[in-house]
């Protein structure tokens, strides 16, 4: 049975990613990974990140149905954003602890704070990456949600450098790609870092999205 997706009625989508195939794809991968997700963590109050949260449909459906008891941050270089996945969580019943922070990916989150890392990528191949927008009523915000640079891939490289810091020793790390990124060599390159990656979320749209599972190999 699944869970529902919560409701997103309050928003304006001018200058946020609106919830869309990636989005549920992961809401779907979420909910077939819980039990995994709570048994790697039998004795622990777990620490969510939600990198780059947009709507805020996946911290809110995570913490609603996957992970309720859970301590929930999330980052975003939109503003708009971050307000939003506030007010989703508080117009679908709230939860116990949320902090949205703008920032650049996870760049200041403290050393190996986070358990489990959520993260759908501005995945879309383009010459550049955009420019952060100088004013917050820029049209340009929706554009850091789309446009990854060389192959989709530009910012979420960036991360995947940057998920051995980041991340504690037992944690989960789920990214979704298409299939221009060549997510393949994304595995392969993870790999040389010492993280394990399976496929465990797939959708045969026009993009050939995936959802990969990242642990630290043993």
């Amino acid at each position: 049975m699944s869970y529902p997706t919560p409701s997103t009625s309050h928003l304006s989508f001018d200058q946020i990613y609106e919830p869309s195939e990636d989005t549920f794809l992961i809401l779907d991968t979420l909910e077939s990974e819980q039990s995994y997700i709570l048994s790697h963590f039998p004795n622990k109050l777990p620490i969510f990140l939600e990198v780059g949260t947009g709507s805020g449909v996946i911290t809110t459906f995570t913490h609603h149905n996957i992970l309720k008891d859970a301590l929930f941050l999330t980052t975003d270089l939109n503003p708009h954003a971050c307000q939003a996945v506030k007010q989703t969580s508080s117009n679908n019943g709230g939860t116990k602890f949320l902090d949205s922070t703008q920032m650049s990916l996870a760049s200041g989150m403290r050393d190996h704070l986070i358990d489990i890392l959520v993260f759908n990528p501005p995945y879309v191949p383009d010459e550049i990456v955009p420019d952060v927008p100088q004013s917050d009523d820029a049209y340009e915000w929706l554009d850091l949600a789309l446009l990854g640079g060389a192959d989709g891939m530009v910012v979420t490289n960036v991360l995947l450098d940057d998920l051995h810091r980041i991340m504690s020793k037992e944690g989960i790390v789920y990214i979704l790609f298409c299939a221009r990124n060549k997510p393949e060599l994304a595995v392969k390159r993870l790999q040389s870092l010492g993280w394990y990656g399976i496929k465990v979320g797939e959708r045969r749209t026009g993009e050939g999205l995936t959802v990969y599972r990242f642990t630290r190999c043993a």
